[in-house]
C-alpha cells in the first residue's frame, strides 16, 4: 500500500461530486437499494456475494477458480466451476465450504451422457460480465454457454432457477443436464462421499466428509436436492469423466493422488416450454432426511419470487433500525454505509438444530471466523442493532463451554478453530453483559467460563483457552520460549498474548464487580490486567532500515519487547510485521517460526491497552507524545487498516484529549481505503469486521469493545437515528452545520437531550433510552471533549491535562454504573 500521509480534506468535493442522496427517515425508505453485496468481491476482500438470509445457513453463489475464492465468487474474471450452497464470508486462509456444487449444460454432445464434461477443472467456464446481478437474497449471472442462473435462499435451503436457451451450441434443441458434484471449494472431500438418485423423482440425497478451514477437525455434511419445471428424461451417477444412467448409487473414495476423485450425480430433462428448470437444495449436519424436511418446509412449491421476497423482507427488517438523513451526500457514501451494515449479518451463521455433537435446547452458532476479529466491532455493532441475535450468540458460546469445556475462539463447521491471541470470547461475553444483553442468558455460567480461561490451561491451547498460565501467574507475562509442559500450542506471540491476556483479565474484573460478591476476583484480575507493563522496555529505540543497509531513527523511545523465563530481555524489531516491513522472511501468523506479535507489529500493539489508556499515555511521555506516536503510526503507513488491530487506533486520540483528530483520521481512511467498489476493502472482510468498522465510523460512535464506552465523532451524515429493538426507543445523532464536503468535521459543542454535553464518549444507555445527541460542527478543532473530566474511563489516572479530577473505573461495591439497565443517568465511571 502506497504511503499516503494526510491528504487534504478539500479533496472530498472532487471525490464525491456526482449524484446525491436525500435519504429520509420516513417509512418509505428502503435500505436494500443502498446495499451492494459485491463490495469486497475482488482484491482479496473474500466476501460472500451470493444469496442468503441474515445469519443464514444456506448461502448460494457461483464458485470460481480464483486463488482468492474463499467466499465462493470473485469478480476478477475467473472461471465459474459450479454453484454451491454453503459458504463463509470474508475469511482468510484456505477456502471454506462451497459444498455440493451444481453445474448446468444445455445438452450433452451427441445427446449421450458421456458427452458432457464432469470434472470441475475441465468443465469450468466464464460468464457474461454484463449479466452479473446481486442484491440481498439474490444472485444471478449467465454462463458463456447461454445458460442463465438465478438463486435465492431460505434459512437452510437454496433455490436455483436455471434458464436454458432453446437450442444448444450446435443448433439442436436443448436437452438440459444438471450435475451435482461431491466436492467443496478447497477440494477437501475425504473418503466415502455418497449420493443416491431416485429414478422417478430425480431427488438426489447423500453426504460427504470435508476438512474444516482454519481449524482442527472435519465434518460430515448431508444434502437433499429436488428438481422441478420439466419432465425428467433420465438420471444417474458420474465418476471422473464418465457417467451412467444404469447406476443410481455411488460411494466414492478420495483417491490416492491427494486430489479428490470427481464424482456425483446428474439428472437430464426435456426442455421446458418456458426454458426454466428449478433446483431446490438443502443441507444438514444431521442427515439427508433432515435436509429434505427443511427444503420441503421452507420452499414447498419451488416459488422463486415468494422465496426471494421473504429473503428481502428479512434483510429489510434487520437493516431498518438505522436510518439517515444525508442531504447533499453522494449516493456512494450511503451505499458504503448500508453495505457495511449488511455484511455484519452474514456471519456468524445460525446452525440451531443442526448440531450433531450434543443435544441442547440452546441456540448453536457457527462460523466464528474468528472472535479475535469480530470482538472489536462486529459483534458490538450487532449489540446496538440486533441485540436479540447477540443474546443467542452469547447463549451459544456459553452452551459450547458447557458441552466442550471451553469457550471457542474460532469455530467453523462444528470444529475448533485456531486461537490467534487471547481468549476473545471473554471480551465478547463481557461486552454483551455490560450493555444489558440478558435475554435468557445464563450469565453465572458465562462468568464461570471466562474464569476458567484465566485459571486453567487446556491441553491444546492452540484452539481454546490460554497457554502459559503458570508463567502468566508467576512472572506476570508470557515469556518468549516459555517452558510449558501442561498445554501445547505454537510457542510464539509472547508479546501480543501478554497484552491480550491483560485485557481479558480486565474484562473479567468488570463482570465480577457487577455480579457482586466477588471482590477477591475483582482485585485479582485488575492486578493481572496490569501485566502489560512488564514487557515495556523504556530504553528501546526503533529504526527504519533502507535496502542499502542504512537506517533512520524514528525518534521514539520505549516499546514492548519479549522477555525470557529468567526475566532478561529478548529483542524484536518494533517494525517487524508492520505494513512497511519488507523482509520477505518475516513470519507473522501462526507459523512455528513466527514472531512475538500476531499479524501486527510491536509499534501497533504498543497501543493495545484498551483499559488503561491513561497509564499508557503517561508511559509514552504524556498526551502530546502519545498523539505524536499515533500520528507517526498512521502517517508513515506502519499500521494496516485492513487488519483489525488498527481499528481502535483511529479513535484513540480521544484518550489524549484530541477527539477532533479521531474525526480527521476516520475521514482519512473512509472512503480512500473503504470504497463501495468490488475491490473496495483494504483486506479480507473477516466475517463482517471491516463492514462494522465502516458502519460504526460513519455512524459517529465507535466502541472500545469490552467496555460500556462509545467514542464520539460527527456522523458522516446530517443525522443518524437508531431504533433499539429492545426498548423501541430511537436514539438520534444530529449534526448542526453539517458540511457534505467534510471540511467542517470538528465538534464545537454538543448537547445530550437538550443539556450541554462535554464528554467525548457516551455509554450504551444512549441507544436503549433513545437519547438525542446534537453536535455543532466547525472547520477548526475546538476545546470540546479535551478536558480531563471529558475523557473516557481508564484504570489508571490521567495526568497532564487541563481541567480537574480523574477518570477511573470505580472499584467500590456499588458497581451499578457499569450496566445501563442498572443505573440512572447516562454517565459512569466518574
Amino acid at each position: 500500500m502506497a504511503l499516503l500521509g494526510w491528504l487534504s480534506l478539500a479533496l472530498w468535493p472532487l471525490i464525491f461530486a456526482a449524484s446525491f442522496a436525500q435519504t429520509s427517515t420516513n417509512a418509505t425508505f428502503d435500505p436494500l437499494q443502498y446495499v451492494d453485496v459485491l463490495i469486497g468481491s475482488t482484491n482479496e476482500g473474500n466476501v460472500f456475494s451470493g444469496a442468503t438470509m441474515p445469519y443464514g445457513m444456506a448461502k448460494a453463489v457461483a464458485d470460481t477458480d480464483s486463488p482468492s475464492n474463499q467466499g465462493g465468487f470473485t469478480g476478477d474474471n475467473s472461471n465459474i466451476t459450479g454453484f454451491s450452497v454453503m459458504h463463509d464470508s470474508g475469511t482468510g486462509g484456505s477456502p471454506s465450504l462451497g459444498n455440493f456444487a451444481l453445474f448446468p449444460y444445455s445438452s450433452c454432445e451427441g445427446d449421450i451422457v458421456d458427452g458432457c464434461v464432469y470434472p470441475k477443472n475441465s468443465r469450468k467456464t466464464h460468464y457474461v460480465n454484463e449479466s452479473l446481478k446481486a442484491s440481498p437474497g439474490y444472485f444471478a449471472l449467465t454462463l458463456d454457454s447461454g445458460v442463465g442462473v438465478e438463486m435465492t435462499t431460505a434459512h437452510h435451503t437454496s433455490l436455483f432457477k436455471f434458464r436454458f436457451p432453446e437450442t444448444d451450441a450446435s443448433g439442436n434443441v436443448s436437452k438440459p443436464l444438471l450435475l451435482m458434484d461431491l466436492t467443496d471449494l478447497s477440494n477437501s472431500r475425504q473418503d466415502n462421499g455418497t449420493v443416491s438418485v431416485d429414478e422417478e423423482s430425480g431427488r438426489m440425497a447423500g453426504s460427504a466428509r470435508f476438512v474444516s478451514s482454519f481449524g482442527t477437525g472435519s465434518y460430515v455434511l448431508y444434502f437433499c436436492a429436488d428438481f422441478s419445471g420439466a419432465p425428467i428424461r433420465d438420471n444417474g451417477i458420474f465418476v471422473n469423466s464418465r457417467a451412467s444412467t444404469d447406476v443410481k448409487d455411488l460411494t466414492i473414495s478420495r483417491s490416492i493422488n491427494g486430489y479428490p476423485l470427481p464424482g456425483g450425480a446428474f439428472v437430464r430433462f426435456d426442455r421446458p416450454e418456458d426454458g426454466y428448470i428449478y433446483a431446490r437444495v438443502s443441507t444438514s449436519f444431521i442427515s439427508s432426511e433432515k435436509a429434505c424436511e427443511s427444503s420441503e418446509l421452507e420452499i414447498p412449491d419451488f416459488d422463486f419470487n415468494s422465496t426471494l421476497s421473504d429473503a428481502e423482507d428479512a434483510w429489510r427488517t434487520k437493516l431498518s433500525p438505522i436510518k439517515i438523513t444525508s442531504t447533499g451526500v453522494d449516493d456512494s457514501l450511503v451505499t458504503n454505509f448500508y453495505s457495511g451494515i449488511y455484511r455484519t449479518m452474514v456471519n456468524p451463521q445460525d446452525y440451531t438444530g443442526e448440531n450433531p455433537l450434543w443435544e441442547s435446547d440452546e441456540p448453536y452458532f457457527d462460523s466464528f471466523y474468528c472472535l479475535w476479529d469480530s470482538f472489536r466491532s462486529q459483534i458490538p455493532f450487532l449489540t446496538v442493532v440486533d441485540p436479540h441475535i447477540v443474546s443467542r450468540i452469547s447463549r451459544s458460546l456459553i452452551d459450547t463451554y458447557r458441552h466442550l469445556g471451553w469457550l471457542p475462539d474460532c469455530r467453523m463447521t462444528l470444529s475448533k478453530g485456531y486461537t490467534q491471541g487471547g481468549s476473545n470470547a471473554d471480551n465478547v461475553l463481557v461486552d454483551a453483559f455490560l450493555k444489558g444483553i440478558d435475554e435468557d442468558v445464563d450469565w453465572n455460567t458465562g462468568y464461570e467460563a471466562i474464569v476458567k480461561d484465566a485459571e486453567e490451561e487446556p491441553f491444546d491451547w492452540c484452539c481454546n483457552g490460554r497457554g502459559g498460565l503458570d508463567s502468566w501467574k508467576r512472572l506476570g507475562y508470557i515469556p518468549v520460549q516459555d517452558f510449558d509442559y501442561k498445554g501445547f500450542g505454537t510457542m510464539t506471540r509472547s508479546i501480543s498474548r501478554t497484552l491480550e491476556y491483560s485485557y481479558n483479565d480486565f474484562v473479567i474484573a468488570q463482570m465480577a464487580s457487577v455480579l457482586g460478591g466477588k471482590q477477591a476476583d475483582v482485585e485479582k484480575y485488575l492486578e493481572r490486567s496490569n501485566n502489560w507493563k512488564n514487557l515495556f522496555r523504556d530504553d528501546q529505540k526503533s529504526f527504519i532500515y533502507a535496502t542499502d543497509g542504512s537506517s533512520t531513527d524514528t525518534g521514539y523511545i520505549g516499546f514492548f519487547q519479549p522477555k525470557y523465563l529468567n526475566e532478561t530481555w529478548g529483542f524484536q524489531d518494533p517494525l517487524t510485521c508492520s505494513n512497511i516491513d519488507d523482509n520477505a522472511t518475516s513470519s507473522c501468523s501462526l507459523q512455528n517460526t513466527a514472531v512475538e506479535t500476531f499479524e501486527s507489529s510491536i509499534w501497533e500493539y504498543s497501543f493495545f491497552v484498551p483499559h488503561d489508556q491513561a497509564t499508557l499515555i503517561s508511559t509514552f511521555g504524556g498526551p502530546s507524545s502519545f498523539v505524536s506516536r499515533l500520528d507517526y503510526l498512521h502517517d508513515t503507513n506502519i499500521t494496516y487498516i485492513g487488519n483489525e488491530p488498527a481499528f481502535l487506533t483511529v479513535f484513540q486520540y480521544h484518550y489524549a484529549g484530541r477527539p477532533a483528530l479521531s474525526a480527521r483520521r476516520s475521514h482519512f481512511y473512509i472512503p480512500r481505503f473503504f470504497s463501495p467498489t468490488r475491490g473496495g476493502l483494504p483486506g479480507n472482510d473477516d466475517s463482517g469486521a471491516m463492514g462494522s468498522y465502516v458502519a460504526f465510523s460513519m455512524m459517529g460512535l465507535f466502541p472500545n469493545p469490552g467496555q460500556n464506552v462509545y467514542l464520539i465523532i460527527p456522523p458522516f451524515f446530517e443525522s443518524v437515528s437508531i431504533t433499539s429493538p429492545i426498548s423501541n426507543k430511537t436514539a438520534v445523532v444530529r449534526n448542526v452545520n453539517f458540511d457534505p464536503s467534510y471540511e467542517a468535521i470538528y465538534i464545537r459543542s454538543a448537547t445530550l437531550d437538550g443539556e450541554p454535553y462535554t464528554k467525548n464518549w457516551i455509554d450504551h444507555s444512549f441507544f436503549t433510552e433513545g437519547k438525542e445527541l446534537v453536535l455543532t460542527l466547525g472547520r477548526n478543532e475546538s476545546a470540546w471533549g479535551t478536558r480531563m473530566e471529558d475523557l473516557p474511563p481508564s484504570l489508571g489516572s490521567y495526568e497532564g491535562f487541563g481541567g480537574s479530577g480523574t477518570r477511573r473505573f470505580r472499584r467500590e461495591r456499588d458497581h451499578s454504573w457499569q450496566r445501563p439497565d442498572l443505573h440512572v443517568g447516562g454517565s459512569w465511571g466518574l
